[in-house]
């Protein structure tokens, strides 16, 4: 079994995460399918398996760090190592969010996800990932995260509403991929922001002009990186996302 390429993905019962799943497991690999919802989590394995994916269901909160904690040792119990982590679970809060008007619950609710989420799951796998020949990171972050892009002419700000709690959140998630890939340095880890660009998903009321197949191109790229390929980085289709 530990010779196999095993892959998590969190949020992955559905969407683009689900789509994630998908992709790694079509060339191969073994994919944990991370979820907290049990009968979504077995309907999406199922889906999976269906198709060929040699796929396993993983109960994961990211918000909750004992669910984080048994992720890690199911995992280990079932391959005793990681290759890759794909962080994909994320929440926006509900729109709108003006600054001047958002709950500031809010936004603790979206960066307990979005941000300290991440830092959980990733922390809970690393002994695992540390096993691993070319372990790979890829936290999945957005466009919306980009402050070049936020603070353009408005004629070029073409990233999404006033957020105060999602956009800040996927901000806050490229510097911490920044902050790991800075300590992770002169290892085999590579870290890595991708963005999937604007999918029509339940996250956006399905209002995206993206499919959510399409949405995971960026994550199964960044997840089959080449040994000397780019860390502490942020991606998207067309190539590198101006921070």
């Amino acid at each position: 079994m530990s010779e196999r390429t095993i892959a998590l993905v969190t949020g992955a019962n559905k969407g683009i995460g689900y789509e994630i799943a998908a992709g790694l497991g079509a060339l191969g690999w073994s994919v944990g399918v991370g979820a907290r919802d049990e009968q979504r989590r077995k309907d999406a394995v199922e889906r999976l398996r269906a198709a060929g994916v040699d796929a396993f269901g993983v109960p994961l909160d990211v918000t909750d760090d004992a669910s984080a904690t048994a992720a890690a040792q199911l995992i280990e119990e079932q391959a005793g190592h990681l290759d890759v982590l794909v962080n994909n679970a994320g929440i926006t809060g509900g729109m709108p969010q003006e600054p001047t008007r958002v709950d500031p619950a809010v936004i603790r609710t979206v960066v307990e996800t979005n941000v300290i989420g991440v830092i959980r799951v990733t922390n809970a796998m690393m002994p695992l990932l540390r096993r691993s020949a070319s372990p790979r990171i890829v936290n999945m972050s957005s466009s919306v995260g980009s402050l070049t892009r936020q603070s353009g002419p408005a004629a070029e700000q073409t990233t999404g509403p006033v957020a105060a709690a999602y956009a800040p959140s996927k901000t806050f998630l490229n510097a911490v991929t920044l902050q790991y890939a800075r300590e992770l340095s002169g290892t085999n880890i590579l870290i890595n922001a991708g963005c999937p660009g604007y999918v029509a998903t339940d996250l956006n009321g399905f209002h995206g002009v993206r499919t959510p197949g399409q949405g995971a191109a960026i994550a199964v790229k960044l997840a089959t990186l080449p040994d000397d390929g780019p860390t502490g980085a942020f991606f998207e289709d067309a190539g590198a996302v101006p921070w």
